[in-house]
């Protein structure tokens, strides 16, 4: 049922494309650390190339992605069809973080909208394409995208954003450094 290619093709591309939600998934070397699975949504993932792939990453609670990818670069991206036609796609690679005030930011932070509560943009090299039935994955309808994130985002002003990620997200719970702006 799983069908392997070596890049993303123009029809996956447009399917990626239609995607109201994804989930990325990233673990540390060690045996013991926890593995990351986070879901995002909003307009935030582009497919630059056939093997190259790019989201921008706001503020959480957390950022074990970006200490995962400096340790190792391990990543996963999945998409699921909730809608229509059953299928799951899932992006196997080599990612990173670009930060803000690094060369490489601007160009890439122009391809999105603009959100309050950017902390990073991470791309990623992709090695392995796969889809698969997805006949488990319920059927839903999607109402839309929900604000929280970007409302605590700008109630936070840049200040409180720069103080909360030095507090929540400059270590991993496995006690990982995240690389972040400033540091």
């Amino acid at each position: 049922m799983a069908t392997i290619y070596d890049s993303i093709t123009p029809e996956l591309a447009d399917f990626i494309a239609r995607q109201p939600i994804y989930f990325v998934a990233t673990a540390p070397k060690a045996e013991n650390g926890h593995v990351n699975l986070s879901p995002k949504g909003i307009d935030s993932f582009r497919v630059l190339s056939p093997t190259e792939v790019v989201y921008l990453d706001l503020t959480g609670s957390g950022n074990e992605t970006a200490a995962h990818l400096a340790e190792n670069g391990r990543i996963t991206i999945m998409f699921c069809a909730f809608e229509g036609n059953p299928r799951i796609l899932r992006l196997y690679g080599r990612g990173r973080t670009v930060l803000p005030g690094t060369k490489e930011y601007e160009p890439l932070l122009a391809l999105f909208p603009a959100y309050p509560g950017i902390r990073q943009i991470v791309t990623a090299g992709i090695t392995r394409v796969q889809t698969s039935c997805g006949f488990g994955v319920p059927l839903m309808e999607f109402v839309c995208q929900r604000d929280t994130l970007a409302r605590w985002a700008e109630k936070q002003g840049e200040e409180g954003l720069a103080e909360y990620r030095k507090r929540k997200n400059a270590v991993s719970i496995d006690g990982l450094s995240a690389p972040m702006n400033g540091a």
